[in-house]
């Protein structure tokens, strides 16, 4: 399994490459050179089958020779055997043909963990083999950031670097980070959005000097394995509903359009889905590329969906260079025209060709805490803003005919990551899982930093250079 990236101006890479850089050298993003697939007969062989089982199947389509099938294998029942439910992502019917797939079963009890604690090992085995050491640098809308510490905090060839904008994640996501004390964890709460998280953590890729000097590489889903680990859970969602013969829809919360592009990938391989639905908050950048062509940040708005509070999606490039027939040249000046002028508009033929997979919604705060507490009326469950935002465009786009058959939609985050919103729903706060029970007795750890790129640099090199003293 090769690499290409969307940028077309550097070679070929195998998995391991891609794994330990994730952003590729020419400021694109890799994608596999062509798309695996998976066949009739193994698609039926899912049905039933451990979680564990289904997610090493399908990594290892794009791990190529890296690891051995049984390792691979041993590292994904480790992995997931550690969830808390035994299902790992289970189904949640809500309707005649409406389900919830669970993914906030896993530590930081995020979807964020299908994908990091199966990289933490993957790194440590890969640095190994290879008597290396890695930098790993994220930029957090909130989720990330706990998911990646708590799958990385104990590896020993790792320093892992957290970046999350000051003030703009709730208490429980902040202490999820920040009360990990180890050695090889720094957090650093910028002064900004997401967004200018984000866009530090691309400068200092593109300054090679410093990539070099500190071995850096990323989680955030820039980085490809994060997206191969996340298709599996459509696979297996497709399989418990005996979704053979007839398609089903998937309808994802969207900010960094990660998610989501998992989904299509496993389209792409074979699996029978039908709609992609890409529900956004207030931030409705892609919401407005699909619907009208126009991709053109605005400020960010604060909303009770903070991981979705991104009006630059990293992961759209993968799009636009598949609907492109990837055309790595006329991606570039694309790209290039976008970082200058700040605005982007997508042609007639890139939304129709985006338009055969994916649709969209947009929903209001009123929309979204209206949902929570409307799920809470019909079900008696809680449900994040997140998972919220996702259901209230299940429910609209299927009231309006835009969904037809079994649709599944991701839900995110554990309500009580979100406690304030879903009492101001609901009337009730969502209680933390035990484990849990003292995170707000624990002392935090962390530094904070302007929103700028040379301060930053500077607090890294000054931890990396002690820890590897």
């Amino acid at each position: 399994m090769n690499y290409v990236s969307t940028r077309g101006l550097v070679a070929s890479a195998n998995f391991e490459q891609v794994l330990l850089t994730g952003l590729a050298p020419d400021g694109g993003l890799y994608m596999p050179r062509r798309w695996p697939t998976v066949t009739k007969d193994q698609m039926a062989s899912f049905a039933g089958a451990p979680y564990a089982e289904v997610a090493a199947t399908i990594i290892g389509l794009f791990t190529g020779e890296t690891f051995a099938d049984a390792h691979l294998k041993e590292m994904a029942q480790s992995v997931y055997g550690g969830f808390s439910n035994a299902s790992v992502a289970p189904l949640t019917p809500v309707g005649d043909k409406d389900y919830i797939l669970e993914l906030y079963h896993g530590p930081t009890l995020a979807f964020k963990d299908f994908a990091m604690q199966i990289l933490g090992r993957m790194f440590d085995d890969v640095l190994q083999r290879h008597g290396k050491r890695l930098t790993i640098i994220a930029a957090t809308s909130g989720d990330t950031g706990a998911a990646a510490i708590e799958a990385l905090k104990s590896c020993k060839y790792v320093d892992v670097v957290v970046l999350h904008p000051e003030g703009r994640v709730t208490d429980v996501q902040r202490r999820m980070m920040t009360t990990v004390d180890a050695p090889n964890v720094l957090n650093i709460a910028v002064s900004g959005a997401f967004d200018d998280c984000q866009a530090i953590v691309k400068q200092l890729f593109a300054d090679h000097e410093f990539a070099e000097r500190t071995s850096l590489g990323g989680v955030n889903s820039i980085n490809w394995a994060r997206l191969a680990a996340q298709t599996a859970y459509y696979f297996t969602a497709c399989a418990a509903l005996g979704a053979r013969d007839e398609t089903v829809n998937f309808v994802v919360p969207t900010g960094n359009f990660g998610d989501v592009f998992a989904g299509f990938a496993a389209k792409k391989m074979g699996l029978g889905i039908g709609q992609l639905v890409v529900a956004t908050n207030a931030n409705d950048i892609l919401h407005r590329a699909l619907t009208s062509g126009d991709y053109t940040p605005a400020n960010v708005t604060p909303t009770t969906s903070p991981s979705m509070d991104i009006q630059v999606a990293s992961n759209f490039e993968r799009l636009l260079f598949e609907v492109m027939g990837r055309d790595s040249s006329g991606l570039r000046e694309k790209m290039a025209n976008f970082a200058a002028d700040k605005t982007m508009a997508l042609t007639t033929q890139e939304r129709q060709a985006i338009a055969e997979h994916f649709i969209s919604y947009a929903a209001s705060e009123e929309e979204t805490l209206a949902e929570i507490r409307r799920h809470y009326e019909k079900t008696g469950a809680l449900i994040d803003p997140h998972t919220a935002v996702a259901r209230c465009a299940a429910v609209r786009l299927r009231a309006q005919g835009a969904l037809e058959g079994k649709t599944v939609t991701l839900s995110t985050a554990h309500p009580a990551k979100f406690p304030q919103a879903v009492e101001r729903a609901t009337g009730v706060t969502p209680s933390l899982p035990k484990e849990y029970s003292t995170l707000f007795e624990l002392d935090e750890h962390m530094v904070t930093a302007e929103n700028d790129v040379s301060a930053v640099k500077s607090i890294i090199l000054d931890r990396v250079g002690a820890v590897r003293g």
